[in-house]
């Protein structure tokens, strides 16, 4: 009962608007309709560019979007959106390679779904982001956090590393976060993968991969030799934090409470 009256105030408070991108004209209004009687706003568009008008022409919350399409492939949206905005972006797809999840998920994806599936699976990962991004925006209004030569500022929602700015993926961002608040301490892949996307581990051992290895590529000098992502054989990763005065440590746990 608790979870529901959360759940249903989340969404009155909200308001997420849901752009489903899919060919298919059944499927699409399947998901309109299945997602409208959660309480949604739902737009939708049958192919890449009609997304891409639709995407410009109004505000969208998060995206839902097939990878498959005539005229311009999940994939190559995918690639434009994430060239001016940060809009969470779920690709649903029948391809089951790797190499295809891998793709999509470096052009900037936040998480797959594969088809044929559930509604109810469906349901669980949208809420799980819009969660996540509810959480961020609810957050103190201001908390910095710095290892090293990486800051991260939850006020600007800005990252630099080595003295540059550094633009990440919202599930970049989180995956950072998450790490550098347990600094020094091996975090397993199940937890980073319940902890940053928001539901229990099911296969997301290659989300999780994918994810560290972008992240290597943006913040670490060399990505091959990391300095702060650092792999914990047999375990997972961790946040590698240089030693700081007591005094340096104190201050940046009372901006972190």
């Amino acid at each position: 009962m608790g979870d529901s009256l959360e759940t249903s105030n989340f969404k009155r408070r909200r308001q997420p608007t849901i752009l489903v991108v899919e060919d298919e004209d059944f499927l699409r209004s399947l998901l309109q309709v299945s997602l409208e009687k959660e309480g949604y706003a739902v737009v939708t568009a049958m192919d890449g560019l009609q997304a891409m008008r639709v995407f410009t022409d109004r505000p969208i919350d998060l995206i839902l979007l097939d990878v498959l399409m005539p005229n311009m492939s999940g994939f190559e949206v995918c690639a434009e959106i994430r060239k001016r905005s940060d809009v969470p972006i779920v690709m649903l797809t029948a391809l089951n390679s790797p190499d295809d999840t891998v793709q999509g998920f470096e052009l900037g994806a936040d998480d797959f779904i594969s088809k044929p599936f559930t509604f109810k699976e469906v349901h669980a990962r949208l809420q799980a982001i819009l969660r996540r991004i509810s959480w961020a925006r609810e957050q103190p209004a201001f908390m910095i956090m710095t290892h090293g030569r990486i800051t991260i500022n939850d006020e600007a929602h800005t990252v630099t590393a080595h003295n540059e700015a550094v633009h990440l993926t919202p599930i970049e961002y989180q995956l950072l976060h998450f790490l550098m608040s347990h600094p020094n301490r091996p975090i397993s892949k199940e937890v980073l993968f319940k902890e940053v996307w928001g539901y229990d581990f099911t296969g997301g051992t290659n989300l999780v991969e994918v994810a560290m290895r972008r992240l290597r590529e943006k913040i670490e000098l060399n990505p091959s030799t990391p300095q702060y992502l650092v792999t914990v054989r047999g375990t997972g990763y961790k946040f590698v934090a240089p030693e700081v005065s007591p005094s340096a440590i104190n201050h940046r746990s009372e901006l972190v409470q």
